[in-house]
C-alpha cells in the first residue's frame, strides 16, 4: 500500500459503539506523527462518552458509550481539534535499546532469511541491528511492539505454518516488519534472535520497558552477555 497523509480525516463506523478514524493509508511516520498528536490532544479533552481510544499505524479508534454521544457528535468535535493538530508538539521520542543474541538456538529461522536474500549471518544482524526503529502501535499481546523502518534487504515472508508457541523474547522479522514476543504466544514471525529482557512484567511499577511513538534499537549480544542478562533480570 502507498503511503500518503490525507488532508482531513476519513470517518467509519465500526460496531454500534465504535467509530474508527483513519489519518492516511500505510505505514508512514507522518501519518503516525497525526494519530499520536490527536491520541495526546485527546487524552487531556477526551470528547464526553468515549470510553476507550486505541491508536494505530494510521487510525484512531474510539470507543463510546451510545447513551451519551453518537458518531455525528464526535466527527465534529473530531474534525474540529484536528484542525488545531498542525500546531501541537509531539513529545520527543525516547529510544529504547533491546540487547539481542542471534545465536543459532535463539534463531532457528536465521536461514530461512539468508537463504532468501543471499546474506550472511553477519550481514543479517548488522542489517536488523543499525536501524532506529519507530514504534507505530502496541497490541496483539501485551507489550508486543509493531515497528517500521526494516531495511527491503531483510523483507521475508512469514512462515508457511505458523508456530504454536514462539518463546517469551524472540525477536523474528515478518514480510516489512520486525518485532518482538513479551510473552510466549503462538506466531507465524521468522525467528532470528532472543532478548533476556523481561519486555512485560505486569508486577513491575511500569510493566512495559516503551510505548507507541518510542523507537527501539537493536544491540547485538554474545551467549555470555545473555546469560549473564537473563540472570539479573530473573534476581
Amino acid at each position: 500500500m502507498e503511503s500518503r497523509l490525507f488532508e482531513k480525516p476519513v470517518f467509519r463506523i465500526a460496531g454500534d459503539r465504535g467509530l474508527l478514524v483513519e489519518f492516511g493509508e500505510g505505514i508512514d511516520p507522518k501519518v503516525n506523527a497525526k494519530v499520536r498528536a490527536m491520541a495526546k490532544f485527546l487524552e487531556k479533552k477526551t470528547p464526553k462518552g468515549v470510553k476507550e481510544m486505541l491508536p494505530t499505524y494510521r487510525s484512531l479508534l474510539f470507543i463510546y458509550d451510545p447513551g451519551v454521544t453518537n458518531p455525528d457528535i464526535l466527527c465534529k468535535r473530531i474534525e474540529k481539534f484536528n484542525n488545531t493538530l498542525e500546531k501541537m508538539e509531539i513529545d520527543p521520542f525516547k529510544v529504547v535499546e533491546i540487547p539481542v543474541c542471534y545465536a543459532n538456538k535463539f534463531g532457528p529461522d536465521m536461514e530461512n532469511v539468508q537463504k532468501a536474500h543471499g546474506l550472511t549471518t553477519e550481514e543479517v544482524i548488522s542489517l536488523h541491528s543499525k536501524p532506529e526503529y519507530l514504534i507505530y502501535m502496541v497490541g496483539f499481546t501485551p507489550g508486543f511492539a509493531f515497528l517500521g523502518g526494516l531495511d527491503e534487504k531483510l523483507h521475508t515472508p512469514r512462515l508457511t505454518t505458523p508456530r504454536m508457541l514462539v518463546p517469551e523474547g524472540s525477536v523474528g522479522i515478518a514480510n516489512n516488519q520486525t518485532g518482538m514476543y513479551p510473552i510466549a504466544s503462538p506466531g507465524g514471525w521468522q525467528l532470528i534472535g532472543k532478548t533476556p529482557l523481561k519486555l512485560f512484567a505486569p508486577d513491575r511499577a511500569n510493566p512495559f520497558l516503551y510505548k507507541a511513538g518510542d523507537k527501539i534499537k537493536f544491540k547485538p549480544i554474545s551467549q555470555t552477555e545473555y546469560d549473564l542478562l537473563e540472570q539479573k533480570e530473573k534476581s
